[in-house]
């Protein structure tokens, strides 16, 4: 690994909330950590049993919880553990390639909730072509796809990130390895590594919230002409838990990356970042289950009776 011979730091701290009686808050995020896996493990699973989940829409649902697990898995499991550590310590490597899992796996969620836009734009906009435009093949070529590119984009940005030289202050003010923080402790020029910055936030989440707007502006331009009150609300309903993951998502993480920085703005992000991380990944199976009578049926007829 020629990393190291880049830097004199074998070790990251990850600085946390810098609350020094943490225990509160190791049993909030094992709770959360334990909501998330359950909650969006029984989505993957009901979209997996229930043969009449077998449908393009929850099949990109069922990826989105398998990456939901896997992006909180990236982070939450380190909190956890610094919450009763007397130091947030995380060595070099680890960093790296936490940075490079939460990116890439937030890359991909991005991916995912424009193709579920996508989605509902075909089913509610051209019914008629539905079945051959979004046929499996089609899905499983978006979803590898997604995965694909920011596997590549990923590996190239994490690289650039880590290629630097880092010497002196070895604290990350976050919870996790993030870039603008880490490049803000290497001491070289950095304007490469933020060109590369703002081309992954311009690919992987300004395009497809763009994309997500204007298949929505099309959806609701659609809806609005359809003559049946009751076809109106059929069609609402089926897109609401979508835009509420993708409100809560998106939101977030544009107001993060995008919003300029201030000498207080720090625990701000720490904050808004815990919903994009966090939040998002726990609230995913509540919105889904909650709000969509299918999956309540489904889950009906999986579950045994009391």
């Amino acid at each position: 690994m020629p990393w190291t011979n880049h830097t004199s730091i074998t070790k990251f701290i990850l600085l946390g909330f810098g609350n020094p009686k943490e225990g509160l808050l190791f049993v909030v995020f094992l709770i959360i950590y334990m909501v998330i896996l359950i909650g969006n493990g029984v989505i993957v699973l009901v979209t997996v049993l229930d043969s009449t989940l077998h449908t393009p829409m929850y099949f990109f649902l069922r990826n989105l919880s398998f990456v939901e697990i896997c992006y909180t898995s990236v982070t939450l499991p380190k909190m956890v553990a610094n919450c009763l550590a007397e130091d947030g310590k995380i060595s070099f490597i680890g960093c790296a390639v936490q940075m490079y899992f939460s990116l890439l796996l937030g890359g991909t969620e991005c991916l995912l909730l424009a193709a579920m836009a996508f989605d509902r734009y075909v089913a509610i906009c051209n019914p008629l072509h539905y079945t051959l435009i979004m046929n499996s093949e089609v899905c499983a070529r978006v979803v590898a796809g997604s995965w694909l590119v920011n596997i590549l984009a990923h590996f190239g940005q994490t690289y650039l990130v880590f290629s630097l030289p880092f010497c002196g202050s070895r604290e990350i003010n976050h919870f996790f390895c993030d870039v603008p923080l880490l490049l803000e402790l290497s001491y070289a020029d950095t304007f490469r590594n933020k060109i590369a910055v703002f081309m992954a936030v311009l690919l992987f989440i300004i395009t497809p919230f763009f994309f997500i707007v204007i298949s929505y502006i099309i959806i609701v331009s659609t809806i609005m002409k359809m003559p049946s009150a009751q076809g109106r609300h059929k069609a609402f309903s089926t897109c609401s838990s979508h835009l509420t993951v993708v409100t809560l998502f998106y939101g977030s993480a544009i107001i993060v990356y995008l919003k300029p920085k201030s000498r207080g703005s720090v625990d701000t992000d720490k904050l808004l970042s815990l919903f994009y991380t966090i939040m998002t990944p726990m609230f995913n199976p509540f919105i889904y289950s909650l709000r969509n009578k299918e999956v309540k049926e489904a889950l009906g007829r999986i579950l045994p009776p009391h």
